[in-house]
Order: structure tokens, then sequence, then C-alpha cells
């Protein structure tokens, strides 16, 4: 027999033409496979990257999968079921066919938001980088399982935009009821994205809220202050408040202390022993040089300021101790008088007519 009998009785009978060509695509599914194991894996862990071996890996049973259904569509032409069943079957496989479809571009995306995640999250070192990729894999993952869903009512013949206009109209509602922690979150993301606000970073919100923080999460941020008690602020007011931060871009910070010396009192000898107090001081900068100036004539002193920096704003505090200490012990050394609020008080005596 030759290979056109052998043809003609194929296509001849219609249930031995579906099965070579279900056969005949199943393996073909079968040698994809492996073409994808002894050829592009093997090339791919030659490379530095892993990227293209978890996008090889994340492919290639969807893609035999989507194979083995296309054959699977086309061997049930021959048998005459799309005629007789108004092609119910059909619509079954094409709704296989998207489903694994819709598997593989998760999968596929998946894979690349982890990998620019790991780089990202590497690079800054901080946890909630991780946390927000994970959010933004979930999100990947709802999208797409919504658009291939809207592909199989489709395929269905089921109209979609009705549908769409209700998930838009039921969308807006839904918003409206989660707006306030809608906006926790988007103002974590802004948070993150910006990287305004660190774990470790010591931060002022205002007179009542400064410290240390411990945690940026995605709806709100923990900060401890220096009384040690825990304030937990929603990222929403965090993100549409002003934040003075400490730390970036440069950990130094200026250190002022305000002190005041009586009247009559040298000034250029006030300046002169005072410059000398910021060199013995912990994490004292010589650039930029500390200075002092005379600010005003007070109603009852000569009020100055000094200016001097530290290599770390941890050391800010403790720096304005020791130079009020040793200003207070440099000017009575110096035998230059410090004030202290006092009121002179004159009583006029009046006489009385005639005496």
């Amino acid at each position: 027999m030759n290979l056109g009998e052998i043809i003609s009785t194929i296509t001849g009978n219609k249930w031995l033409y579906a099965a070579v060509i279900l056969v005949g695509f199943f393996l073909l599914a079968r040698f994809l496979i492996y073409v994808f194991k002894e050829v592009f894996l093997k090339f791919a862990k030659k490379t530095k990257t892993t990227l293209d071996d978890n996008l090889i890996k994340a492919a290639m049973r969807p893609l035999s999968l989507i194979l083995i259904l296309i054959g699977m569509k086309l061997a049930l032409i021959p048998l005459g079921f799309i005629e007789n069943f108004h092609g119910f079957f059909t619509h079954i496989i094409q709704s296989f066919i998207i489903v694994v479809a819709t598997m593989l571009v998760i999968r596929v995306i998946d894979v690349l938001i982890i990998h620019w995640g790991e780089n990202w999250a590497e690079k800054t070192r901080a946890k909630i980088d991780n946390q927000l990729v994970h959010i933004i894999s979930r999100f990947s993952r709802v999208f797409f399982a919504l658009l291939g869903l809207l592909f199989i009512l489709d395929a269905w013949g089921v109209k979609i935009m009705p549908l769409l206009a209700s998930l838009g109209i039921a969308g807006i509602a839904i918003a409206f009821a989660l707006q306030s922690t809608l906006s926790n979150i988007f103002g974590g993301v802004s948070l993150i994205v910006d990287k305004s606000v660190r774990v470790g970073d010591v931060i002022k919100l205002d007179a009542d809220t400064k410290g240390t923080v411990l945690d940026v999460g995605l709806r709100s941020t923990k900060i401890r202050t220096f009384d040690n008690e825990v304030i937990i602020v929603p990222n929403g007011k965090l993100a549409d408040s002003k934040i003075q931060n400490y730390a970036p871009p440069d950990p130094s910070v200026r250190v002022v202390v305000p002190f005041s010396v009586a009247y009559g009192s040298d000034v250029e000898k006030v300046k002169k022993t005072v410059l000398t107090i910021p060199k013995k001081i912990n994490g004292f900068m010589k650039d930029p040089e500390p200075f002092v100036i005379f600010r005003e004539m007070g109603n009852s002193s000569l009020d100055f300021k000094l200016y001097f920096w530290v290599d770390s704003y941890k050391k800010r505090f403790r720096g304005k101790d020791m130079a009020n200490t040793e200003i207070y012990n440099y000017l009575n050394k110096a035998k230059i008088t410090i004030p202290f609020p006092q009121m002179d008080v004159w009583i006029k005596e009046h006489k009385k007519k005639g005496k």
C-alpha cells in the first residue's frame, strides 16, 4: 500500500482521521516539551540571569496543552459533531484554550514581575518592596483572569458590553465604599516609590508626632517616639503631610544653641570663648565652620546663638546638651555674667498737701 492509499484510507474513515489528528498534535506537544527542555532550557542555564529559565519553565507546559486542545478541536471536524451539537463541543474546547492561554500569560507576567521586584528589593533592601511586588502580582493575576473570562463569554456569544457597564458601576460603588482604605494603600505606594520615608529614619510630622520609623506598611506607618511609644499613622494622612526627615540625603545636621550674657560684657570675648566649645563635642564637623552671632540686645541681656555641625542627626540632642553645659562652665570661668530674669520695682511716695 503506497502513501496515497494510506492517506485515502485514513481520510475515508472519520474516526481514524480524527484519531490521527489527535495523536499527531499530542506527539507535536511532546516534541515541543522535549525541545524546550533539551535545547532552550540548557541554553538558558548558560546565561547569567535566571529570567530566561523561569520564562521557559512557565511557558513550556501551557503551550503544549494548547497544542493538544487545538488538536482536539480539529479532530471534531471530521466527526461531524459541530453540525449535530451546534458547536457545543467547539465552544467548550475554545473555553479551555482561553483558560490555558490566560494561565500562560499570568505565569509569564508573574515571572517578569517577581524578577523585577527581586532586583528592586535587593537594591533598596526594604521589606515593604517585597510586599508591593506581591500586591502588584496579585492585581495582575486578577486583571488577566477577568480578561480571560470576558474572552470566554465572548466565545459563547454573550454580549459583554452591558456586562462591562454593570461592572463599571459596581466598581465605582466599591471605590466609594473603600475610599479611605484605597487612599491609605495608594498613599503607601507613593511613599514606597518616592522613598521619602524608610525604616530607621527619624521624622517629624508635627510638634506631637516625631520619632523613628519602625515599619512602612501598605496602609499605615509605625513610628516609635522618643518616649518609646508607638504611633500608627495612616499612609493617606502621611502622604499628604509635611514630613521633616532628618536622615536623607545627608545624616549630618546643624546644632543651634541660644545663650545670653549680661549687659556690659565684652562681645568679642564672648564669641571667642564660646567658639572653642564645639571642638570638644562628639561628632563635631570642621566643615562648615562653627560660628557665633550676636542676635539682639534683649530686655535684660545680650542674646547670642552658637551654630555648629555634627556628623549625624542622632548626635544632635546630646551635642546640644554638651554645648549648653560647656557654655555655662566656660562663661563662669571667664567671669562673664549670665543674666537671669529679674524685675526692678520702683515705689513712688506721694506726700499729702499741708504736711
